[in-house]
C-alpha cells in the first residue's frame, strides 16, 4: 500500500483544522478586545455623565441667594446623588494606570470645589474660581486620557 496519498491527506487535514483553530481563536480574542473597549466606554461614558452632574449640583449650590446653610448640605448631596464614588472605584479596576491618575485627580480637584462650597464660597469667590478652573482643566485631561484608552485620539 503506498502511504504518500494518505499521509499527503492526513496532512492537509491537519493544517487545515489548525488553521480553522487559529482563525477562530484570534476571532474571539478580537470580539472579547472589542467587547471590553465597548464596556470601558460605556462606564467612561457614566463616570464623567456622574461628574457632571456632580459639578452642575455644586455650581447650583454656590449660587448667591443659596443659604450657606442650604448651600454646606447641598455640597455634601451633590457627591450622595452624583454616583461619582461608585463609579470612580469602577474605573480604577478596569482603565489603564493613566486613565486612573487622571480621574483620581480630576475626582479630588470636584471634591475640593465641593469643600469650597461647603465652606460658604460662593461662585463669585476668588478660591472657588481658581478650584473650578484647576477642575475644567483636570477634567479635560481626564477626557484625553479615557479617549486615548479608548484609540479615539482624533476627536
Amino acid at each position: 500500500m503506498d502511504w504518500g496519498p494518505l499521509s499527503s491527506t492526513a496532512l492537509g487535514a491537519v493544517i487545515g483544522i489548525a488553521t480553522t483553530l487559529a482563525a477562530d481563536h484570534m476571532r474571539a480574542l478580537r470580539g472579547r478586545t472589542d467587547a471590553d473597549r465597548a464596556n470601558r466606554q460605556k462606564l467612561y461614558g457614566d463616570y464623567l455623565a456622574a461628574l457632571a452632574r456632580t459639578r452642575n449640583h455644586l455650581r447650583i449650590t454656590a449660587r448667591h441667594a443659596v443659604p450657606p446653610e442650604e448651600r454646606a448640605h447641598g455640597a455634601v448631596e451633590a457627591f450622595r446623588e452624583g454616583n461619582a464614588y461608585e463609579l470612580r472605584y469602577q474605573v480604577a479596576v478596569v482603565a489603564p494606570r493613566d486613565v486612573v491618575e487622571a480621574s483620581t485627580a480630576a475626582f479630588r480637584a470636584l471634591r475640593d470645589l465641593r469643600d469650597e462650597v461647603e465652606g460658604g464660597a460662593v461662585a463669585t469667590d476668588d478660591r472657588y474660581v481658581a478650584t473650578r478652573e484647576r477642575w475644567d482643566v483636570l477634567l479635560a485631561e481626564l477626557r484625553v486620557a479615557m479617549r486615548r484608552d479608548l484609540g479615539r485620539d482624533s476627536f
